[in-house]
């Protein structure tokens, strides 16, 4: 058996050998015994698939944005901007069968690779669109329940899904009631400009909490009257979401409702969540 110095000496060995074949712009493939992941870079990571469980949220990040759900629980419409590896719409078409799932992907190297990553065909509730996320929410004729903001490419955030316009857009695009998800890099230096711009455009009803790894900050955006949402009820859609959903939403709410709940003391939260939350 090899050393554990020499396992992670092939793991870096063979990733660059991987990523020294992709051309500029253009996603490459590695793979593992158990696992499948994206990248643009040797830098970052774009998505990860479990191969034995292709629709399990392996990233932290998305376990967080799944904390919509709380406001929308039965969506009949979502919408996500950047597909990446589809871990979001892979969850979503299984844990969600009734909601119908649009994701829109502005690079077609990436959509190539939907069938590695288990992505399934498009269908009467489920498809994937080679458009330009600017321009899908800029078109106001469907409305959805949910929008998630996913879009980065190998720069970075890509600067047409972060302008004060686009989130105008994205305020348009969703029905009434509706929520925006957005994947935020905490170490942006344009992150405050972002969440601002969020800000106004959502009217301030908006709260944003660290994702479960270090490095990603999810802004949740509403369209409505009903904001903040009451502890009774975020506390209610907990009891009764969790036992549909195989990924720990108590985590995400517990961070809502500290940012939203000033004035919630340790105890009320421990005693609301179990210690050690």
């Amino acid at each position: 058996m090899k050393s554990p110095a020499i396992q992670l000496k092939d793991f870096h060995d063979q990733f660059k050998k991987a990523a020294s074949k992709n051309l500029t712009d253009e996603p490459f493939v590695f793979e593992e015994m158990a696992t499948i992941s994206m990248h643009f870079d040797q830098h970052s990571i774009q998505s990860v698939m479990y191969k034995h469980d292709p629709e399990y949220l392996v990233l932290g990040y998305t376990r967080t944005m799944m904390g919509f759900l709380f406001f929308q629980s039965e969506p009949e419409n979502i919408a996500m901007i950047g597909l990446g590896g589809g871990s979001l719409a892979k969850y979503c078409a299984k844990y969600l069968p009734d909601t119908h799932f649009t994701a829109v992907e502005i690079n077609a190297q990436v959509i190539a690779l939907r069938e590695k990553f288990s992505i399934p065909n498009d269908s009467a509730s489920f498809r994937v669109l080679h458009a330009n996320g600017a321009d899908y929410v800029a078109d106001k004729s469907d409305k959805v329940d949910v929008l998630l903001i996913d879009g980065f490419d190998e720069n970075g955030h890509s600067a047409k899904l972060c302008s004060a316009g686009f989130y105008d857009n994205c305020y348009s695009k969703l029905s009434d009631r509706g929520v925006m998800v957005v994947n935020l890099l905490a170490s942006d230096v344009k992150f405050g400009t972002y969440t601002a711009r969020i800000r106004e455009s959502f009217e301030d009803r908006v709260v944003v909490v660290d994702a479960e790894e270090n490095g990603n900050r999810i802004a949740f955006a509403f369209k409505g009257v009903d904001y903040p949402i009451s502890k009774e009820i975020l506390l209610d859609s907990v009891r009764s979401l969790e036992p549909k959903h195989p990924i720990p939403l108590h985590t995400t709410a517990k961070k809502i409702l500290q940012r939203l709940s000033k004035h919630a003391s340790h105890s009320e939260l421990e005693q609301m969540f179990g210690a050690g939350l």
